[in-house]
């Protein structure tokens, strides 16, 4: 019944998804073969079901970007070696690209694009603004980049996302992705929220609003993100995006009281506007890889009977 309610909003919704994040137009991962064939991950991981929300997953994505203006070092490799100025978007989908195939495509598949960004990474190379030397490969950017972008997608489910987050499921989803920032050559990942939350202690007194933070974040706030409903503006996404920055980095971004106003409405308005999403984008590659393992899609839509908690209550 709500699929028919909801099916008007369905055809522009997945023509904005394919035109804003297509998919690759060469060496596309075939993510209905080998059967059987779990990934990385498979289906019975918190992150099968944590990344297959898009409205989730693309708020996570903006606030992961916004976090990670702050760090001197890990800013400089976009600085020098990207065209972010010309298609900041682009990153945004090339994140999205990597964690997609990663959580979902065939072993093969996923730890081959692990070793071409290791060898990407082997080329990033240069000093920061205070004239620090980094390395895209160090250990310790890995570590930051990754829980930057993991911490925000967790943060996007639980704002966005159609249930609740157990506390062992969030432990769960942290001590899972880990595995791929290790393979890249992470080191010491926080594996559980306590860990992580330690780990962030940790890192904030190194982080700084710099010169080179400004100009990212004007760029940002002019991202060329069209959008496929009447109603839902750009801004909707890039605030709904700053709604999950924890208090810290709120504060570091100079994120004012009307910044924060915004940020609560679009967050309101985006999960209104979930279920459009849910109903609409029903062929992606979390479905496609169910059918290569042999399970119902709707396994996706409820946690492991492990993490099931009646108590659970959303986030946000």
């Amino acid at each position: 019944m709500l699929r028919r309610l909801l099916a008007p909003a369905s055809a522009p919704i997945k023509r904005w998804v394919l035109t804003a994040f297509p998919k690759p137009a060469t060496g596309a991962i075939e993510y209905e073969h080998p059967a059987g064939d779990p990934g990385l991950f498979g289906p019975d991981t918190v992150t099968w079901r944590v990344h297959n929300d898009f409205c989730g997953m693309l708020a996570g994505g903006l606030c992961a970007l916004y976090l990670q203006t702050l760090h001197p070092r890990a800013l400089a490799g976009v600085w020098d070696h990207s065209n972010f100025r010309e298609d900041l978007v682009g990153r945004l989908r090339r994140t999205t690209n990597f964690v997609g195939a990663t959580t979902y495509a065939p072993t093969a598949a996923a730890r081959g694009l692990i070793e071409r960004v290791k060898q990407i990474h082997a080329h990033v190379r240069g000093v920061d603004e205070s004239g620090q030397p980094y390395a895209a490969d160090d250990p310790e950017l890995l570590t930051w980049v990754h829980v930057s972008e993991m911490a925000s997608f967790l943060a996007g489910f639980r704002a966005y996302g159609p249930i609740g987050v157990p506390d062992a499921a969030a432990d769960a989803y942290f001590n899972e992705t880990r595995r791929v920032a290790e393979a890249l050559g992470a080191r010491d990942v926080p594996g559980s929220v306590a860990a992580l939350d330690a780990y962030v202690a940790g890192v904030v007194p190194t982080l700084a609003y710099t010169d080179r933070t400004r100009v990212v974040l004007e760029v940002l706030a002019d991202l060329d993100l069209p959008v496929p409903l009447a109603g839902l503006s750009r801004d909707v996404f890039l605030h709904a995006g700053a709604y999950l920055l924890p208090p810290w980095a709120a504060s570091l971004l100079r994120r004012t009281p009307a910044d924060q106003v915004k940020a609560r409405v679009a967050a309101a308005t985006l999960r209104g506007m979930a279920p459009l999403f849910r109903a609409a984008l029903t062929d992606g590659v979390a479905i496609r890889s169910c059918r290569r393992v042999g399970v119902d899609r709707q396994l996706l839509t409820a946690w492991p009977a492990r993490f099931a908690s009646p108590s659970a209550k959303r986030a946000g």
